[in-house]
């Protein structure tokens, strides 16, 4: 599970052999998780507290091709 990024309440991480639709775990060091689509943002499951959400879909807009390359090549 590479992080790519450590936000100031959680990580960005992309899964290997995760399943369909690409997406990518957004985990709050409070242990809550949430998945967000690739490259809709569309919240699939879970949830986390609303300034990690923020800050974790900002740093997702600004790196979209980094999240699709990287789902791309963990999940063939």
């Amino acid at each position: 599970m590479p992080t790519l990024k450590q936000l100031s309440s959680g990580t960005i991480n992309v899964y290997a052999a995760d399943h369909p639709p690409p997406h990518f775990h957004v985990r709050g060091k409070d242990g809550r998780e949430l998945k967000l689509a690739i490259p809709s943002l569309v919240p699939l499951v879970g949830n986390v507290n609303p300034a990690l959400r923020k800050e974790a879909e900002d740093w997702a807009r600004k790196n979209m091709a980094a999240l699709q390359a990287e789902w791309k090549r963990l999940n063939p």
